[in-house]
């Protein structure tokens, strides 16, 4: 079955980088998205950063812009989140996740929703102390 594995969470200080990867499995179709969202405890999931496969269009939260550095490897079948200049509001689980489509919507707040993914990975701890 489909399956979505991340690894590279840790502890780094602030201003410190830190590099996440994302293993896909079982995808059949060389078509589909991969994006990073992230969940504070207590706060709504939050995405990241995107990148659609069939044209390598990339899309990054605000708060990342400039820090974070999403790409792909088709040929390992993995993404990876680059991230430098971290903070500690960069401090939540992440999340890979995977579907036909990034499905980009930014509300009211500044959230931003992968509102297509229908496939998650268990989730990296990123700590960014102070």
């Amino acid at each position: 079955e489909e399956e979505l594995v991340e690894y590279g969470g840790g502890l780094v200080q602030t201003g410190g980088s830190l590099r996440l990867s994302c293993v896909a499995s079982g995808f059949t179709s060389v078509d589909y998205a991969i994006g990073w969202v992230r969940q504070v405890p207590g706060k709504e999931r939050d995405g990241v950063a995107c990148i659609w496969r069939r044209d390598r269009s990339i899309d990054y939260h605000n708060s990342v812009k400039g820090r974070f550095t999403i790409s792909s490897d088709d040929l390992k079948n993995t993404v990876y989140l680059q991230m430098d200049s971290l903070k500690p509001e960069d401090t939540a689980v992440y999340y890979c996740v995977a579907g036909p489509d990034c499905g980009v919507y930014a509300d009211f707040t500044g959230r931003r929703y992968y509102h297509n993914m229908n496939r998650w990975g268990q989730g990296t701890q990123v700590t960014v102390s102070s």
